[in-house]
């Protein structure tokens, strides 16, 4: 049977520059229609359910404009009980899909600001490594942003090592945006170690393997014709039917734990260190209670060999 710790959320903090967040986040990716058709109403009530449920950080990274517009409704009433991470370039301003310049960063953000109907955001997670320019610069304009009062943090993605340690010397990062997963380890080779010499909290994005680790994703052919994955080499017919191997392993493990296999990936994120926020993303309320529960599962130490046997971090 799952050993349960008790139901409050935990507060945790991300990073050493003062941001408190939950333990557990929710991500918005899928509500942006990018694994399935998007009922705004049903958007709006999971955003409303997992903050009743003690989620502060909503994570719209992934995410899109008309994502930013459902999550500023839901939270207009509770402002101060969320912590929104947003980033420049997935939202859609001025028709374009990108951030190419420093520059771009403040119309951004103003657009972000202004879908969500806010004065200032939580966690503003830059690309530097997306721009033309040095990763100084868009550091810089960041903190100009900053400094003016219109994101209380910095966070980064897309960079490892000496590109992260780079970003950080310009302007201080609070925390680091990185897809981690039971599945894909591979932000403990360079991203976690840096991000915790320097102090950065982890947002660990994709955190249920877009879905493959909840187990419901044996084929490509339940994918629907825009789902983002279909373009996702993972998801091929090939790799999917080699994975599904290791997947089945790892269902023996949550069968022995008496849990679902999404609580028990997500479960093992929670382990890997108070600096780690997972945030995973639907778009269903019945999954989101699953999500919620798994804040806490306790998993002893052989269950954690037994999982890193599974999937090991693997050599590149």
């Amino acid at each position: 049977m799952e050993r349960v710790a008790g139901g409050v959320m935990r507060r945790v903090n991300l990073g050493g520059q003062g941001l408190v967040s939950t333990s557990l986040g929710l991500g918005c990716t899928a509500l942006t229609g990018a694994y399935g058709p998007v009922d705004p109403d049903e958007a709006i009530r999971v955003v409303l359910r997992a903050l009743d449920g003690g989620v502060s950080l909503i994570d719209l990274i992934d995410a899109d404009g008309e994502a930013e517009r459902l999550v500023g409704k839901a939270v207009a009433h509770r402002p101060d009980e969320a912590l929104i991470a947003t980033a420049p370039g997935t939202a859609r301003w001025e028709g374009r899909g990108c951030v190419s310049r420093p520059e771009d960063l403040g119309r951004a953000c103003d657009a972000s600001l202004a879908r969500l109907g806010l004065e200032r955001i939580d966690l503003f997670v830059v690309d530097p490594g997306a721009t033309v320019a040095p990763i100084e610069e868009t550091m810089g304009a960041a903190g100009r942003l900053q400094d003016a009062g219109k994101i209380a943090h910095i966070g980064v993605r897309g960079l490892d090592g000496d590109l992260l340690r780079r970003a950080h010397a310009a302007r201080p990062v609070a925390a680091v945006a990185v897809e981690y997963s039971l599945w894909q380890r591979r932000a403990e080779r360079e991203v976690l170690p840096v991000a915790r010499e320097l102090g950065m909290g982890v947002v660990a994005g994709r955190p249920l393997g877009r879905g493959f680790l909840t187990g419901r994703i044996t084929s490509p052919v339940q994918l629907g014709p825009g789902d983002v994955r279909r373009t996702d080499p993972r998801f091929s017919p090939e790799s999917l039917e080699a994975e599904l191997l290791r997947l089945r392993d790892a269902q023996g493990v949550a069968a022995d734990m008496d849990v679902g296999i999404g609580r028990l990936a997500i479960a093992w994120l929670l382990t890997r260190g108070d600096d780690i926020v997972p945030v995973p993303s639907t778009r269903d309320l019945v999954h989101l209670e699953m999500n919620l529960t798994a804040a806490g599962i306790l998993l002893p130490e052989p269950v954690k060999a037994r999982l890193a046997g599974t999937y090991p971090l693997r050599e590149e």
